[in-house]
Order: C-alpha cells, then structure tokens, then sequence
C-alpha cells in the first residue's frame, strides 16, 4: 500500500439532519367539515453511520470528506401521514476504526466487525401531529411539535490496524525484511532508519493451508509514549494485534536493554499492552555465525521465549512461525 494512500486519522465535521415538524391539520371531505385532528408526526433526521467494511483498509475516502451532511426529515400530513425520514449517511470504515468526540477527546465506539454498524451523529426526531395530544378534555387541539434540530459536531476517526501478530522494534531492526520474507507484502526497505512510515499488512501462510495476518508497524523510539517523534500515531497501531513479536537485531549493543526499553514503552503508552502473549525474535542473524550465537544466547535474560532468525537466509523462521501459531491458539 502506497504510503500517500495509508490514511489513518481524519477530522470530520458532522452535521445530522433535523426532524421534520409534526401537522395540525383537521380532518375535512365533502361529508365532514368539522373533523377531529388528522395531523400525521414529523419524519426523522438522517443519521450520520459508520459501517465497517473489511475489503478498506484505510480512511483515505474520507480525507479530503471535510462536511457530512445528512437530509432533514420532512413535515406531518393530514391522515395521520408521517413525513418520510431523512436520508441516512454511511460511511464505510476499515475494520478497527475508532470514532473520537473532537471536543473532549472521548473515545465513543469502535468498529470492529465486517457490515457493524453504529450511529456516529443522530439525527433530529420529527415532531408530534396535533392527533398525538387529542383527549377527552382537548378534542381539538391546534398545536404540533417542531422536529428537534440535527446536530453540528467535529468527530476524529482513527484506525488502528487489527492483526494476528503486530512486529514491534526500533527502526531498521529488520520488521519490513521478516514480513516481506514471509508474505507476499512488499513493503519498502533500506539500510536506514524510519524506511516504514506507515502500517504494513501481509497474510502469511502456515501449515496445512492455514494463514494469519502480520502488521509491520513503524519503528518506535524511546520516549515515544510521550509524543516523541510520532510515537502516538504509531503506538496505537500495536493496541489492536493479538501477539506482539519484539523484533531487535542481533549486532545491538544491549539485547535485553532494547526489549525492555521497548517494553517500557508500550506500558507507559497502555498498561494493558505488557499483559499481551509475546516472542522476541533476534534479527539479522546471517551477520553472525552460528559460534557467536551460542556465545551471545545465555547473555540474552528476557522472560519471554527468543528466536534467532534472518529474513535473508531463513534461518529460524519455521520455528518462529511455530511460536507464533502456538501463541494464538493459546
């Protein structure tokens, strides 16, 4: 996926339709002149809806989509007609969308399953007909509601990809060459930090005709749950993934020292994100031969199981692909 064409946060403003008004009217034909009230009720505003679709991946539709606006309702009729509603708007939405009040910042619902559908904006309820407030006392009430107002409000929408196994590192540590290794993604890769700037999806095959989905997320950095660099906008990518694959080469300086630090991060971002099924894969490993492996392994104290493998050679990638089944069946 294009990297202008990955769109995972938009600002919309939302204006529902009103309710349409509710009739007094008065029964009246060639026979009665003095008929009782009639009046039928006001037609619903439309709702402004989201509605997830798992074959869109991104909210690009939306970006340059600045007003919604949905049709009001229309007014009552004499016999007791109801006005027609207003024309709903749906907006189809990727799987893992997240619908925000712009406002407070508060998080009102997600979408989280194929054809889900919920109501972003309401729209305004049509008004009572004047048949609505007929009693024994009042035969011949002359009033009607007015439909209440649509609604007018900015909403945030942000998409956080759903994935099986989320691949989780500092830059260049070597997420886009597994996923490009064992999918048939194709992400970007470079010899140079930040290459990934977007979330990368990829199907990999398992045995016996099985498959999950595995999301190259960009790099991380330290300090990125305080905003740094787009530690934010990355981060929540990672909250949606089922296992979390931590990803540090092999030439580091400080193996443990990284994984914690990235750990760190994910807690400090979301406490709930140490509680996930986790592996450690050590990358790059076609650097080092098989001696220096054995050397560097009882220094690598984690409390999670690692993996040595290279996205070049393949060495290991069976047996990490076996963790990774394993980690999602648990």
């Amino acid at each position: 996926m294009a990297e202008q064409n990955f769109v995972d946060y938009v600002k919309i403003c939302c204006r529902s339709g009103a309710g349409g008004a509710g009739s007094s009217h008065f029964y009246r034909d060639k026979i009665t002149s003095m008929g009782g009230p009639d009046g039928g009720d006001g037609g619903r505003g439309g709702h402004i809806i989201l509605k997830g679709n798992r074959n869109v991946w991104t909210l690009l539709a939306l970006k340059y989509m600045k007003h919604v606006i949905a049709t009001p309702g229309m007014p009552g009729a004499g016999k007791n007609c109801t006005g027609a509603s207003g024309k709903d708007v749906i907006l189809e939405v990727p799987l893992g969308t997240v619908a925000r009040d712009f406002e407070s910042g508060e998080t009102e619902f997600e979408i989280t399953e194929h054809e889900e559908t919920r109501v972003l904006v309401s729209g305004g309820r049509g008004g009572l007909g004047n048949s609505n407030f007929k009693s024994a006392a009042r035969q011949s009430p002359e009033y009607a509601q007015p439909g209440e107002p649509g609604q007018e409000i900015w909403k945030i929408l942000e998409l956080k990809v759903l994935a099986d196994v989320g691949l989780v590192g500092f830059p260049n540590a070597g997420k886009s060459s597994l996923l490009a290794s064992v999918s048939a993604a194709k992400p970007e890769i470079a010899n140079y930090a930040f290459t990934t700037l977007v979330p990368n999806l990829g199907i990999v095959k398992y045995r016996d005709h099985k498959s999950f989905i595995m999301a190259d997320i960009p790099g991380i950095i330290e300090n990125a749950h305080q905003g740094k660099g787009l530690g934010l906008r990355f981060l929540r990518h990672i909250e949606r993934n089922s296992v979390l694959l931590f990803m540090v080469p092999v030439d580091a300086e400080d193996i443990p020292g990284q994984y914690h630090i990235l750990l760190n991060e994910l807690r400090m971002y979301n406490p709930e994100l140490a509680d996930k099924p986790r592996l450690l894969a050590i990358t790059k490993c076609d650097l080092a031969d098989d001696e220096y492996l054995e050397l560097i392994k009882p220094e690598i104290k984690v409390d999670i199981p690692f993996y040595f493998i290279s996205s070049v050679s393949g060495k290991g990638i069976t047996e990490l692909k076996d963790a990774l089944w394993k980690k999602m069946a648990e």
